[in-house]
């Protein structure tokens, strides 16, 4: 009964367990464990099990980049162009 409700749990909400996170980025279990602890990863507590969201996954992979990210591309971008714009002109004439 337990195995039945567990098995339309994960595919209502299609969640990913820890262990499969872990082999997906290549760290421990105990990894994904201090990454969900700190606040890092978010992940739902199912029984005694914790899961992620298919959903979240891009995020948790790095495939999309946030407001944070963005902010610190556009300013190493403007900092480079600062101090070596005149190179990258010589470097787009060549």
């Amino acid at each position: 009964m337990v195995n039945q409700w567990y098995n339309e749990e994960m595919k209502n909400k299609d969640l990913i367990s820890t262990t499969e996170l872990a082999k997906m980025l290549g760290i421990s279990r105990i990894a994904v464990f201090k990454r969900i602890k700190s606040g890092k990863l978010k992940a739902e507590k199912v029984g005694r099990s914790y899961y992620v969201a298919r959903k979240d996954l891009p995020a948790v992979l790095g495939t999309v980049v946030g407001e944070k990210e963005k902010k610190n591309i556009n300013e190493a971008v403007t900092k480079a162009v600062k101090q070596y714009g005149e190179t990258f002109r010589l470097l787009g004439r060549e």
